[in-house]
């Protein structure tokens, strides 16, 4: 008994092969779904990528500002706070001394941004996407034989835009000792 693939069928076989339609639109539809979450979490994880590298750039160019203040304040003398100089335990909005080159050097708030005023020359310091709401230095010993060696505390607050209308806020502190002996 010999049987033939032609004889041989399996039982509830369809005998039309291929898809109906409604099997081609639901199977349609369910990819058509799926790419659309899938490029939705795309373009939202776009959007997170540039937010944190927007920040990041508003960050980076602040620390390098506290960083170039705090190098610049360690290596100089003749520290003082405010326009009067001298003291300042309780806080000033300035703060100036004299470089490593012997130039008149001060820190100050202008317009939401950290200037720098070297002699005669005002720059800018921080980055237009940075907003400096709070500069604040807070100086002791600047006193000639006074027994404390000269110290600076600046604390920094503000935001940081990075996109339209949206800003994250930080506080920032950083401390300089003046290299040279006060004793």
């Amino acid at each position: 008994m010999t049987m033939h693939a032609s004889h041989f069928s399996f039982p509830n076989s369809r005998k039309e092969q291929g898809f109906t339609l409604i099997e081609l639109i639901v199977a349609i539809g369910l990819f058509a779904l799926v790419m659309l979450l899938a490029s939705g979490a795309y373009l939202l994880m776009i959007g997170l990528n540039r937010q944190a590298q927007s920040i990041a750039t508003g960050i980076d160019s602040l620390s390098f500002a506290i960083e170039s203040m705090a190098r610049d304040m360690r290596t100089g003398t003749n520290y003082g706070c405010g326009f009067s100089g001298g003291d300042c335990p309780n806080g000033g909005d300035r703060f100036s001394f004299t470089n490593a080159g012997g130039t008149d050097v001060s820190y100050s708030l202008s317009s939401g941004a950290i200037q720098l005023t070297t002699g005669s020359v005002t720059s800018t310091l921080t980055d237009p996407s940075v907003t400096v709401s709070s500069l604040t230095f807070y100086v002791v010993g600047t006193g000639k034989n006074d027994g404390q060696q000269a110290h600076v505390t600046v604390t920094i607050a503000g935001t940081v835009s990075y996109a339209a209308g949206k800003v994250e806020p930080f506080t920032v502190e950083t401390g300089a000792t003046m290299r040279g002996t006060d004793l």
